[in-house]
């Protein structure tokens, strides 16, 4: 039955009180000072009732409205009942187990109260079962002399690993491995290698060229596609670039200014057109990259100790570049004996500078082997003429077999008596 006019403010007033007395009750069990412990009550001891009962004035509200409509459900649920008492059996038990259950205020009150309780403690003990189904990662150590404790947890080292970067390599540079350590990879790195591809450097050489230069890292794009444009205006084809980056790789990392200078310097040190200077940085880009001192040594070797003429100078270097760059000493031991041990002149060493790349000891073992044979006749207007180029470039089967006529038994017995 609903209730009447006079019965409600006494409901209200029992239901105030019931709420009041179960407040006190959870003040008592969960009192700590400044801890909220239900939605709107603070569990402060000085706080009077007066204060506690207005603040569960709206939870009793709120209590007293749920009971109400929840009367009001049993009571239409009741006239169905009564309606439904004229039905078939099934259909009246079918009825029943679709009604719902009204809801339980105890347990809502309760749970309110649950989530407003203080977390636990860190330092509440632990069982060993809950202990063994921690997972914690390692700590990342603070410093280290390996970039192998870093990997699994940067994604910028893992995806250089599958690139083919080296970073045994790299970590022996403590400034690279921070470098590389702080960069990320979509920000920093993803758009570099873009520029390489679009550049023409191969996937399977992208690894190899960072191993070199990671410092690619710290230079400004904009930087990298002006020194392209740079070279692409002295008229460097897009394969000759590609081909000059591969070989050098830390061609880029130089300036517009300081790549003008290297240009000019050969240009005008060598006395070559601009055609002969493009060609030869091309062939030896580190010409570009490389000090200046040995170039310079190397060309004062020449004209001074070795006696070449300077158009003699251009032919070999033209021919061979890495002559600019190759040891002095080695330079001059070769020269020596070819010139004042084989007799060989100095405009027949000009025609075949590629003897100058050759290891001494090989045409030592060669030209003491014809020697020995009769054969060692290196002037082109007598008969039986042997080029400085059979005589370091050809393999020792087909040097025995065409050159010395003889078998490669011999040619290792002699080798055995040296």
């Amino acid at each position: 039955m609903a209730l009447s006019a006079q019965q409600i403010p006494r409901w209200f007033n029992s239901i105030k009180l019931s709420s009041f007395i179960n407040a006190t009750q959870l003040t008592k069990c969960y009192t700590r000072p400044g801890k909220t412990l239900l939605h709107g009550f603070s569990a402060h001891p000085q706080m009077s009732s007066d204060n506690c009962f207005l603040q569960w004035g709206f939870k009793t509200y709120r209590t007293s409205s749920l009971w109400n409509s929840s009367q009001s459900t049993n009571l239409t649920s009741q006239e169905n009942n009564s309606t439904q008492s004229t039905l078939l059996p099934s259909m009246n038990e079918q009825s029943q187990k679709t009604q719902k259950i009204p809801p339980n205020f105890d347990s809502e009150l309760s749970l309110e109260g649950l989530d407003d309780l203080p977390p636990l403690s860190p330092l509440q003990p632990v069982s060993e079962e809950e202990a063994i189904q921690i997972i914690a990662d390692p700590p990342l150590p603070p410093a280290s002399f390996t970039l192998r404790d870093y990997v699994d947890h940067s994604e910028t080292l893992q995806k250089l690993v599958l690139l083919g970067v080296d970073l045994s390599k790299i970590e022996k540079h403590p400034d690279a491995a921070n470098l590389l350590l702080r960069l990320d990879f979509e920000k920093d790195i993803k758009q570099i290698l873009l520029f390489l591809k679009d550049l023409g450097i191969e996937d399977n050489h992208l690894g190899t060229f960072l191993t070199k230069n990671y410092a690619i890292f710290s230079e400004d794009l904009e930087d990298l596609k002006t020194r392209v444009a740079y070279l692409r205006s002295k008229n460097f084809s897009k394969a000759d670039i590609a081909q000059m980056v591969r070989n050098a790789p830390f061609l880029l990392n130089f300036s517009v200014e300081r790549l003008d200078n290297r240009l000019g310097f050969f240009q005008k040190e060598l006395e070559l057109s601009v055609k002969k200077t493009r060609e030869l940085v091309v062939r030896l880009p580190r010409l570009l990259t490389g000090s200046l001192e040995p170039v310079k040594e190397n060309m004062k070797v020449y004209r001074l100790e070795l006696g070449f003429k300077h158009n003699e100078i251009q032919h070999m270097i033209t021919r061979i570049p890495k002559m600019l760059t190759a040891n002095k000493r080695k330079l001059t031991e070769t020269f020596d004996y070819l010139h004042n041990v084989m007799n060989v002149p100095h405009h027949i060493i000009v025609k075949f500078p590629q003897v100058f790349n050759t290891r001494l000891f090989k045409v030592k073992e060669r030209h003491l082997f014809l020697t020995y044979l009769g054969r060692a006749q290196y002037d082109p207007a007598k008969p039986n003429y042997i080029s400085l180029d059979k005589l370091v470039s050809i393999p020792d089967e087909i040097f025995c077999e065409e050159i010395a006529k003889a078998s490669v038994q011999d040619f290792e017995k002699f080798l055995k008596t040296l």
